[in-house]
């Protein structure tokens, strides 16, 4: 059962409006603030705790409160609730209508996602890791994964955010190494075989297999679940160019990813700031192969489910959202709260993104059409 309910009223400041996702450690509500609007909550599911528990367990408020930028997702408040299960720590967030990078990868179907559109996300997942890995120590996320970037429509096109910095940590001083966790599909080699081996260069590497899927379709390296951190040697050899299946990767974008992909963490980008740079000066057509005659531009040889298959989608019900949120936009001239509706129902049906996305870019300006 969830530890809030539609409804709910927090702390005589927050209307719970909607459950949105569970992860191993916490809830994540839309909730309305009585006078700020829509935010995104993040509930603990641990009861019970010390103060020091509880402020341990409130470090990712923490951390996100001391790298904010644009491209991170923006912290609001924290503090505890009581629910039938006891205390729980808390901490309000951006709430970002239009869902994760992984929801948006998949909303392109059959057709790759266009490079420059790749490459451009990525460049704000750097620019908001960038800050994060200035720091002294650095700080590592440690997961980075598109199901931890959000995408969402602003008044001058996609923004990314990175979220989900539960795991993140502050480097040793001396080593510039942290214990490993996160994700094994998005965790570098080196993870598998030494202790406390996690590093700026583990993001880079997580970087780089995640706009190696966005190019591809599929992932660079196949990691059996069942083998957990003894899947390292699988990792140890150089994955296909990216243009061999997507032509538009060109062979300059192809030695980024790779060198992103190195097998030797000191031959990675020592920071995602300097991936930026590269990122920065990366031309689209640039150095590319000649295209073969199997190769295309859209289609994707692969599906759409390299990171599992995704749940069904209910196409009515995003129909429907549809309709409502031209109704307010139309009949009450409520351009945000439709931009925000419509995003929600590219979530539960993607292929309406390429239909009203423009729409919504629109809607985020103030512009009605």
């Amino acid at each position: 059962m969830p530890l809030l309910q539609p409804g709910q009223i927090i702390r005589d400041t927050y209307e719970v409006e909607r459950y949105l996702a569970e992860g191993a450690f916490a809830e994540v509500y839309r909730v309305k603030h009585k006078f700020l609007g829509r935010q995104a909550m993040k509930v603990f599911k641990r009861t019970g705790m010390t103060h020091a528990e509880l402020d341990e367990m409130m470090a990712e408020a923490v951390l996100l409160s001391q790298i904010a930028h644009p491209n991170i997702v923006k912290v609001f408040d924290a503090n505890t609730v009581v629910t039938e299960r006891g205390e729980c720590g808390y901490f309000t967030m951006e709430n970002v209508p239009g869902g994760s990078l992984d929801k948006f990868w998949r909303s392109h179907g059959v057709q790759l996602v266009p490079v420059e559109t790749t490459v451009e996300i990525l460049k704000q997942v750097c620019r908001g890791l960038s800050l994060a890995h200035s720091k002294n120590p650095p700080i590592i996320h440690r997961d980075i994964k598109p199901q931890n970037i959000l995408i969402g429509y602003e008044a001058d096109g996609l923004r990314a955010r990175i979220s989900d910095f539960g795991l993140a940590r502050q480097v040793n001083r001396l080593t510039l190494l942290a214990t490993a966790a996160g994700t094994l599909a998005f965790k570098p080699p080196e993870v598998f075989t030494q202790a406390k081996a996690d590093s700026v260069a583990g993001d880079i590497w997580a970087l780089g297999v995640m706009t190696y899927m966005l190019l591809t379709d599929k992932i660079p390296f196949e990691v059996d679940e069942h083998l957990g951190w003894g899947n390292g040697q699988a990792l140890r050899t150089p994955p296909p160019a990216p243009s061999l299946y997507n032509v538009e990767a060109n062979a300059a974008l192809d030695r980024i990813v790779l060198r992103c992909l190195s097998p030797k963490p000191a031959d990675r980008y020592t920071s995602a700031g300097e991936l930026l740079q590269a990122l920065d000066a990366w031309k689209p057509g640039a150095c590319g192969p000649e295209p073969s005659a199997s190769s295309s531009t859209s289609a994707s040889r692969f599906s759409k489910n390299a990171l599992g298959p995704l749940s069904a989608a209910d196409e009515e019900q995003a129909e429907a959202l549809v309709r409502r949120a031209l109704r307010i936009a139309t009949e009450q001239g409520n351009l945000n709260e439709a931009a925000d509706i419509m995003e929600d129902a590219f979530n539960k049906w993607p292929s309406l993104r390429d239909k009203y996305a423009t729409k919504v870019t629109l809607w985020r300006r103030g512009i009605q059409m």
